[in-house]
């Protein structure tokens, strides 16, 4: 028996601005964020690099002192809708709140996105970061941080238990008996919960991939019990290799813990590429985007990440001692150490969140991405990366033409897709119906 060698996976993590704040501003960038002819390239460049999918960040408010492509944005499963038409092989993942959507209504639209595009849906779970969401769902007051978990937990066991409404064969519109469908292969969920009562079932039959592809970024204690718990893909925020690999360590060790397999989670930290001809090149053009940066939009980007107001501190002085964020602890947690690491003062730690938002940031030519990329991979800190570009297109298609054959020729990613879904791609099982499971073990019994 042969042994597949370890491919990277690799998602196009895609702020239609460009991620770092000033990206947009570039001679030649573009603000994306509702340009449909920009977001259609960026997928189409992506799967002609053969990346494993395209990765919609959102927001359920906004602001002008916002990261630009937060702004204003399309709705994401309204886009991916519209990009499975114009792709063919990549994954199409959409950021979704379980604070203020409801399974039913969500996981019919996701299931949706899945049949459209023959089973390349991904689902981005996220609680919720932002309190001013709130309001415009009619609530006073954004749910605490472990309450918010609570919700997301039972959630996705309510959106697990609506995908399977339906076995798999269930509709099969025989013409020549009259049968439409087999109730028999009918299920009612009938869900009465904590904090949702759904009856089901689910007006959708069971999609290509059983369930969309789950995408987690818990950083806490009980966010990272709900990404070990339910996740195949889980976007961190990550500095350094040691901390990578602690990560990565704690969280296999999580999965193991909730009876899964390690095989299927994909540990995937976002990463911000800087492709230049030289080190000195690329340095360059990142000092180009600083010079051109908003500092109070910079310091705004950086409260939400540390959960704080930063105004009110001198930008001189180091990072003030702060209580825990119950908002972006991931990020909070990173550039807190960060700052101390370094002996950053606010100022240089909001210059640096601008590049990259916190994440891992990589400067240089092809082969020093590569090496970057590589060294983590090799040390099973990551099993793959979410490229998140300063700006698009120019920094992407950088990477694509340049980066990628580099990766490609160290055997390190697919030269071409081998299937046609998105569980494809990432070597994930195609979850079987729970009846199916039931009766297999009524048979081996």
């Amino acid at each position: 028996m042969t042994t597949q060698p370890r491919i990277m996976h690799m998602g196009a993590f895609v702020l239609g601005a460009g991620h770092h704040i000033a990206g947009w501003r570039l001679p030649g960038a573009q603000a994306g964020a509702e340009n449909f002819e920009l977001l259609k390239h960026i997928a189409q460049t992506a799967e002609r690099g053969k990346f494993d999918l395209f990765f919609l960040a959102d927001a359920l408010n906004t602001s002008p002192t916002m990261h630009p492509s937060m702004v204003v944005r399309l709705e994401p499963l309204t886009l991916l809708s519209a990009l499975a038409m114009c792709t063919k092989n990549i994954g199409l993942a959409a950021t979704a709140s379980t604070t203020y959507s409801h399974p039913y209504n969500l996981a019919r639209m996701i299931s949706s996105l899945d049949h459209l595009s023959n089973g390349r849906a991904a689902w981005n779970i996220v609680a919720g970061a932002f309190p001013a969401a709130a309001a415009n769902f009619g609530l006073k007051e954004h749910p605490e941080h472990s309450e918010r978990y609570r919700i997301a937990g039972e959630f996705v066991e309510v959106m697990k238990g609506l995908w399977d409404s339906w076995e798999d064969g269930a509709v099969p519109m025989n013409a020549a008996t009259g049968q439409f469908v087999d109730a028999s292969k009918m299920h009612t969920l009938d869900h009465h919960g904590a904090h949702f009562d759904v009856k089901g079932p689910l007006n959708i039959s069971r999609s290509p991939q059983g369930y969309p592809v789950l995408i987690q970024a818990g950083a806490s204690e009980i966010g990272r019990d709900l990404a070990a718990s339910t996740a195949e893909i889980v976007f961190a925020v990550l500095q350094d290799l040691q901390t990578a690999q602690d990560f990565a360590t704690d969280m296999r060790g999580r999965v193991k813990k909730f009876g899964r397999d390690v095989g299927h989670m994909k540990i995937m930290p976002g990463v911000c590429p800087i492709v230049g001809e030289s080190e000195a090149d690329a340095r360059a053009k990142l000092a180009r985007l600083g010079e051109m940066s908003d500092a109070a939009t910079a310091l705004r980007v950086l409260s939400e990440r540390l959960g704080h107001d930063l105004d009110q501190f001198d930008l001189d002085a180091p990072l003030p001692p702060l209580p825990p964020s119950g908002m972006m602890q991931g990020h909070a947690v990173t550039l807190t150490k960060l700052a101390a690491e370094k002996n950053l003062t606010l100022r240089e730690l909001r210059d640096f969140t601008s590049a990259a938002m916190g994440h891992r940031l990589l400067l240089g030519t092809p082969e020093q991405i590569a090496d970057g990329l590589e060294e983590w991979f090799a040390a099973g800190a990551a099993d793959g990366y979410n490229l998140m570009p300063p700006y698009f297109p120019g920094a992407f298609d950088d990477f694509v033409d340049h980066v990628v054959p580099v990766l490609q020729k160290r055997g390190l990613m697919r030269t071409e897709y081998v299937g046609t879904t998105l569980r494809d791609h990432l070597g994930l099982p195609r979850p079987a119906h729970p009846a199916a499971t039931a009766a297999a073990a009524a048979v081996a019994h």
